[in-house]
Parts: structure tokens; sequence; C-alpha cells
């Protein structure tokens, strides 16, 4: 069975122009011809196209595509691994850029101005924008939130190391108050709690001290703040959150 040009050119995506330049430098030529001088193309020729066509998705100029299908010693079949393990490492290539773009998509989003290598750099494996959704979700609308879009937009890495730096100095010393057995509601842990709603109000957003206590609750009941928490010492969560509760007391009337 045949194929005309037309057809051959509708199976395979390209123009009619593609093939005739195909066959006039020796790189397609037709295995038949009609009564009236026609291009006609075998099931052959088929395969030889589809050769073709993926060594030009893989980049490959027009004279190496040429060079490596009319090799003698070539197996069809090694053509084929060949550009399966081509493709193969593209798709990876492909996915893993993909990936960045996403993940500079949601920093643009969120306001931070890094690229993912420094993002990648500042934040190790603790993503800044897994909560970003539902904090959306929740505080869209507020100006708190607008608040801390707009702070985070001109943030550089070294502000972001910076913030980063005190998040773990704070959370060694809250540690060691804890280690110590100092309960929630003594001194020394109020003034921890305090230190970290200072955090809060001096990079992202004014928090005063009924939006704190909400913010406590949600430390615990949100498996995912709670386990950020515990990562820092087991049962800080907790702790912490009856330290904000305590702090805020004595600071309302």
């Amino acid at each position: 069975m045949s194929y005309s040009v037309g057809q051959v050119a509708g199976f395979a995506g390209v123009t009619v122009r593609t093939l005739h330049h195909y066959d006039d430098i020796g790189l397609l030529a037709p295995g038949e011809r009609s009564h009236a001088g026609h291009r006609r193309y075998s099931d052959a020729d088929l395969d030889r196209l589809q050769q073709i066509l993926f060594y030009r998705e893989l980049g490959f100029p027009l004279e190496e595509v040429a060079a490596l299908l009319d090799d003698p010693a070539a197996d069809p079949r090694a053509h084929l691994r060949r550009q399966h393990e081509l493709l193969t490492a593209r798709i990876e290539k492909l996915r893993k850029m993909a990936v960045a773009v996403e993940q500079a998509m949601e920093a643009r989003k969120m306001g931070i101005n890094l690229t993912p290598e420094e993002r990648f750099e500042v934040f190790g494996d603790k993503d800044p924008e897994q909560y970003a959704e539902e904090a959306e979700e929740r505080w869209g609308g507020t100006d708190a939130y607008a608040e801390s879009q707009r702070r985070a937009a001109g943030y550089t890495k070294d502000d972001w190391k910076r913030m980063q730096a005190e998040v773990a100095d704070w959370s060694e010393r809250y540690s060691g108050l804890m280690a110590a057995g100092e309960p929630p509601a003594s001194e020394a842990a109020m003034d921890m709690a305090e230190e970290h709603r200072r955090h809060i109000c001096g990079w992202f957003y004014e928090c005063p001290y009924d939006m704190h206590r909400s913010l406590g609750g949600m430390y615990v009941s949100d498996e995912r703040f709670r386990a950020f928490y515990d990562s820092m010492r087991p049962g800080l969560a907790e702790h912490l959150r009856a330290a904000i509760d305590a702090n805020a007391a004595r600071h309302t009337p």
C-alpha cells in the first residue's frame, strides 16, 4: 500500500513543502511514483520519516540525521533505543524545568523575589509556599495578608537568611527553656512568646495579642504547624501556645 504526499503530510503533521524538501536533498525519497509522476510513499518510507522527525525533534541537523539513518552498520532497533534514551533524558530535563518555573511562579505570587536556587539555599527542605494557598484562602482579604505580601516582595536573599537565623536562634533558646523545666506561664516563657510575636510584627505584619492567640491555637490544631514546631523539640507547639496565651493575658487589660 502506498500514500500520496498529501496523505503523508497529514499523518505526520508536516507540510507538503517539507516532504518535497526531504526528497530534494535525498533524506526521504519516496519509494514509488504514480503513472503521472506523483510521489507515493510506502510503509518503509513512513518508518524512515518517523525516524527523521524523532531526530529533528531532538534538535539534530538534517545532515546529521541523514548520516545516522544511512549508516549501513546501523541497526533499526539501535536507532529506536538511542531515540528512547534521548527522549527520556529530554523529558526529565523538561520536567525539572517545569518544576523550577512553577516554583518561580509561586514565589512571584507570594512576593518572594528569589530564584529557585536561592530559595532552596535559604529554606532548605522547608518550602515557604507550603501553606500559601491556604493562607490566601484564610487571610487573603485582610490588611495583615496584604502587608505581609508587600514586605516579602522587597526581601533579598540576605534578608531571608537573616530571618531564618533569627528563627533558628529562637528555636534553640526556646528548646533550652523547656529543657530547664520552665512552665509556659513563667516570665522566661512569656518573654519568648513576646519575642515570637515581635518577630512576626517585624518581618511580616502587625500581630496584636488576639491575633497571636489565634496563631497559637493553629500551631496546635493544624498538624503541619504542630509538626514544624515539635520538630524543634517534642511538645514545643503546645508549650508555645500556652505561653502565647499567658503572654497575651498579661498584656491585655
